[in-house]
């Protein structure tokens, strides 16, 4: 079930998302003003090398005002493959290119106010092949075994969800 939209507004438009206020009907009538963000969605993967390491990534996260260590990541462009967006942003990120590439699941991240979906994967056959990139990242590989970012999820160094919600889905597939 939807709830019918009674007005859209486009409040703000970016390079990556556009912030919708729209008015909303609720079943019993009444109707609900909500700020959303529009995403046009996501992928996230745990690259891992050919010492079964996982290559996470080091960078300045502005809004959390601090650096994380977590799993690379990328936003789809309009139309992409998220498969593809893998490749793309895994050469990007750790300078390597998967030969597989395994859906693992995929959620919302926010789905109070935000159409954000993200799309999991595992990366592996990793070749060295690598892409510029984007002007926006400044970062570093750590390779990290699985006992390690385990660890690192415990002692609270990994505060990163999606990298949280990627050990998840590695552990459901084991």
């Amino acid at each position: 079930m939807t709830y019918p939209v009674l007005n859209s507004e486009t409040i703000y438009s970016g390079k990556i998302f556009d912030v919708l206020r729209e008015d909303v009907q609720a079943p019993d009538g009444h109707v609900m003003r909500l700020d959303i963000v529009k995403h046009g969605g996501a992928v996230a993967f745990v690259p891992v090398d050919e010492q079964d390491r996982i290559l996470l990534v080091r960078q300045y996260r502005h809004p959390a005002g601090q650096e994380l260590l977590e799993i690379p990541a990328g936003t789809l462009e309009a139309g992409e493959d998220p498969a593809e967006c893998v490749i793309r942003e895994c050469r990007e990120e750790t300078g390597m290119m998967p030969a597989a590439v395994q859906h693992l699941g995929g959620a919302f991240l926010a789905p109070g106010y935000s159409s954000e979906y993200l799309h999991f994967y595992h990366a592996s056959d990793l070749t060295p092949a690598p892409l510029d990139p984007d002007d926006d990242e400044d970062l570093s590989v750590v390779p990290l075994t699985l006992e390690e970012l385990r660890a690192a999820v415990r002692s609270g160094e990994i505060i990163d969800g999606k990298t949280i919600a990627a050990l998840a889905l590695l552990d459901l597939q084991a």
